[in-house]
């Protein structure tokens, strides 16, 4: 049976494909071929990407109710919102079910057997009550505020993501229908899942081989009597709940981004309610009474075993268990960068870097060019988009430090970077004290982009003068998450694409418009045009009897336009092969339609972010085609609505490098998964005569990772 409707014959829906994708996050929970505390993390994982889909798509469906527009817009795959919603709600339901079967059933009993146990209130002994009540009474109900509701006290505000307690209670003295309701919220100001086995024996030294766990909303509605004395409890209800992220403010109408944006933060604090959480059999009586508060309907009640929140069981990775890990992975230092002596910029300056992380180190090489040229005396300016980055940057600190040195800093900051916005607004405060030129970006455009350049003056040919030098990527400046997504960067001092990204900051940071680039592909201006233009080249070379073959890797394929193109290529005989990690509206293997194109999905260790865009213009050798890798999807925001810059990738080793890792995706059975015409993914696995070290068996991220630790030079790749 197919996962949901097809409503369209050429698109499939985007928000249904994007639950189905994140059903196939859900199996790396669900396999056991997986580490137990990493399928723990991808529980986690699922709640958090649902959390999310709530917020942003629910939330869009919501409004455009709201305002009437009960039709299918001219979207891929598009159905009513209405209809929508309940094939959504469907979907949710069926997951969240197979969410906490795994979790009850399957790995909540498997940690036990390891000595991890996380468990209900009820269930500790009585050693274990007294302690977890004692630091109750310490630690967590000074901090507690009791919200009652009656007619000398509005219901109270119930923010985004928090799990609150519902409570009936009565006077003691008093007849039981003279009910009343207290709101008790859950603080997230301390741990959720609470460490007994240390506080039950103090002098024990911590053992994460035999410990146990409790949730704080189970201690809270324990210890309820202490804070409501003189009355009877006559009910709790535990419920989480989620509101509406997808507002919309009109860039247009502003006079000040970054004032739009704290504004949008404060709108969205108090925006509608989308969605409550229960556990089954709740208090009808409390949820009835918090529904009707918060304008939700029994259709937005999901009721499901299991933690409320399933993203308070990422706490469970800090435990030192490596036999319940994954192996840790240690990024290697490309072998040109090696000597931490040398100097980077004569390393690019003698061939183009590519970097691929989280394999190769993120810290000994793109951080390492910027804190350089903010260290170096040669360097007269840097410029740099940040879109997101964590809060300990060394990428701030290194701006900061080179604009103290009197160097010309410029910094591209988009603040409306969805969920990291208040972090991108201090970002720019404190880049703007130390007198770091910061751009908020274009009105109405989001700059995804992910460029960095640096100007040094330096002898050439006898003569001084200025030379550039530049990073274009496919991945956020952020060091955390480098070290979790596959991401692409390129690291050259080739003129032709130096000057390109100079003009690219020049539109971002003042009025330049209308640029004439040379080599980048950049959206909104080119982008588009560019990719027909490829396509079409290799329609030509089908049609002519030329090879004619495309590897386009992305997260999110949804363009109507750029499906259609696709279509008219498969048609045309050209061989089509899209690693799509996420949600995928183009339909393959429809007969007359798509039978040349393939869709494949890559789901595991790291989170596969890089875009990479090969066309094989005619060449028997792939390689010798042409090859891209940036910052766009092929989906209509990114096409339209954002800054987007993809870049040339020259250097014939770096381009048999890409080739080489995509078939490495491509003949993955450990990892991957394939689409069928009616929506459904087949999970691949491997042949059983296959080679123990074929891709196929070790799947994508054990066979890059063999990869790098064996090779010696980019050269040999």
């Amino acid at each position: 049976m197919p996962p949901f409707p097809i409503e369209d014959d050429q698109y499939f829906n985007r928000d249904l494909s994007w639950l189905e994708f994140n059903r196939r996050v859900l199996a790396q929970a669900t396999d056991d071929r997986t580490p137990l505390l990493e399928r723990v993390n991808f529980l986690a994982i699922f709640a958090s990407n649902l959390d999310e889909f709530f917020m942003k798509r629910v939330g869009l469906l919501r409004r455009r109710i709201a305002q009437g527009q009960t039709h299918s817009a001219s979207r891929p795959g598009e159905i009513p919102p209405t209809t929508a919603l309940a094939h959504i709600r469907d979907f949710v339901y069926e997951m969240q079910l197979t969410q906490a079967h795994a979790w009850t059933d399957q790995i909540q009993p498997a940690l036990a057997e390891h000595g991890i146990r996380v468990v209900s209130y009820p269930e500790l002994d009585e050693h274990e009550q007294a302690a977890v009540d004692r630091w109750h009474r310490d630690e967590v109900f000074p901090i507690l505020t009791p919200l009652a509701v009656d007619p000398g006290h509005r219901f109270p505000f119930i923010s985004n993501l928090s799990v609150s307690l519902g409570v009936r209670l009565s006077p003691e003295q008093e007849p039981d229908d003279k009910t009343r309701f207290a709101r008790v919220k859950v603080p997230t100001v301390l741990p959720q899942l609470v460490r007994v086995d240390t506080l039950a024996h103090p002098d024990r030294h911590p053992d994460d081989h035999d410990c146990c766990f409790v949730t704080l909303a189970s201690v809270i509605r324990h210890n309820l009597d202490a804070l409501f004395p003189g009355m009877t409890i006559r009910d709790v209800l535990p419920f989480r709940i989620t509101r509406n992220a997808a507002l919309e403010i009109d860039d247009e109408e502003t006079d000040d981004l970054l004032e739009q944006v704290e504004l949008e933060l404060r709108l969205r604090r108090f925006a509608d309610a989308l969605r409550i959480q229960v556990n089954p059999e709740p208090s009808q009586e409390i949820l009835d009474l918090v529904s009707d508060e918060l304008d939700l309907t029994p259709a937005d009640t999901y009721e499901r075993p299991g933690p409320l929140a399933f993203t308070d069981l990422f706490e469970l990775g800090g435990l030192n268990r490596p036999d319940l890990k994954e192996r840790p992975w240690t990024p290697v230092v490309p072998p040109r960068l090696r000597d931490p002596e040398s100097d980077l910029f004569s390393v690019i300056r003698e061939r183009d870097l590519l970097l691929h992380h989280p394999y190769e180190s993120f810290h000994h090489s793109v951080e390492r060019f910027v804190a350089q040229a903010a260290r170096d005396p040669k360097v007269l300016a840097i410029k740099q988009t940040l879109y997101r980055t964590s809060r300990d940057s060394p990428f701030i600190d290194s701006l900061i430090h080179a604009a103290e040195e009197g160097k010309q800093v410029a910094c591209m900051v988009e603040v409306r970077a969805r969920f990291d916005e208040e972090k991108n607004v201090q970002f720019a405060r404190q880049l703007e004290a130390a007198g770091v030129h910061v751009s908020y970006g274009l009105v109405g455009l989001k700059t995804h982009c992910k460029c960095s350049l640096v100007v040094r003056r330096e002898t050439i040919d006898g003569q001084s003068a200025l030379r550039t030098y530049c990073h274009v990527g496919t991945g956020n400046y952020h060091p955390k998450t480098a070290q979790l997504y596959t991401d692409l960067g390129l690291l050259t001092a080739d003129p032709s694409v130096t000057q390109d990204v100079a003009l690219l900051f020049n539109a971002l940071t003042g009025h330049a418009s209308g640029a004439d680039y040379q080599r980048l592909l950049i959206a909104p201006s080119s982008m588009r045009t560019a990719f027909n233009e490829l396509i079409d080249d290799e329609i030509d070379h089908a049609r002519n009897g030329r090879p004619a073959r495309i590897v386009a890797k992305m997260n999110s394929l949804e363009d109507r336009q750029l499906t259609r193109k696709l279509y008219e290529a498969s048609q045309a005989g050209v061989s089509i092969d899209l690693i799509v990690r996420g949600f995928c509206c183009l339909r393959p293997g429809v007969p007359g339609l798509s039978e040349n194109i393939r869709v494949h999905s890559v789901i595991g260790r790291f989170l596969e972010h890089s875009r990479i865009f090969a066309f094989g213009a005619g060449n028997e050798d792939f390689a010798r085609g042409r090859m891209y890798i940036g910052s766009a999807d092929w989906m209509y925001r990114n096409l339209n609505n954002r800054v987007e810059a993809i870049v040339p990738i020259d250097d014939p080793e770096a381009r048999r490098y890409l080739v080489d890792m995509l078939e490495v995706m491509l003949r993955d059975h450990r990892d991957a998964w394939s689409l069928r015409a009616d929506g459904v993914y087949d999970q691949r696995f491997p042949p059983p005569d296959a080679d123990p070290d074929s891709p196929e068996v070790l799947g994508t991220f054990g066979s890059l990772m063999r990869q790098a630790v064996g090779t010696d030079d980019r050269d040999d790749a």
